[in-house]
């Protein structure tokens, strides 16, 4: 039987502090979405390289709303009431700030896994 790529690996890594955070402000300031939704579109987003389940997706927005970053409406979707989220005002100026942090961040990593600003060997004492 074969395995996918996400079947071999956790689905929230401890490195990625801030980013379901990150992901979710930024897909729900696309336009507004229930949890399962969000679930899907972060799998579908990031072509399966995140994969973060309803267990970490729910706490997430919670923790969002009671900062006021997201607010959310009961809403009937296919016959099912549905918490459907959006960013507030707050959460766009916190996602513009995250995302220029994260960007560094990989920007930073990246000259890093290239070889970095300076290739020459630190002494070791």
């Amino acid at each position: 039987m074969k395995t996918t790529r996400l079947e071999n690996r956790r689905t929230n890594p401890d490195f990625l502090n801030g980013v379901p955070e990150l992901v979710l402000l930024k897909l729900l300031d696309r336009r507004p979405m229930h949890g399962y939704e969000l679930v899907r579109s972060i799998k579908r987003e990031t072509g399966d390289a995140l994969a973060f389940g309803e267990g970490c997706v729910y706490p997430v927005l919670h923790k969002l709303e009671s900062q006021g970053l997201l607010e959310s409406r009961a809403t009937t979707v296919r016959g099912r009431e549905r918490y459907v989220y959006h960013v507030t005002p707050s959460g766009r100026t916190k996602l513009k700030r995250s995302a220029q942090e994260w960007t560094e961040i990989a920007r930073a990593i990246q000259t890093l896994l290239q070889g970095g600003n300076d290739d020459t060997p630190v002494a070791s004492t």
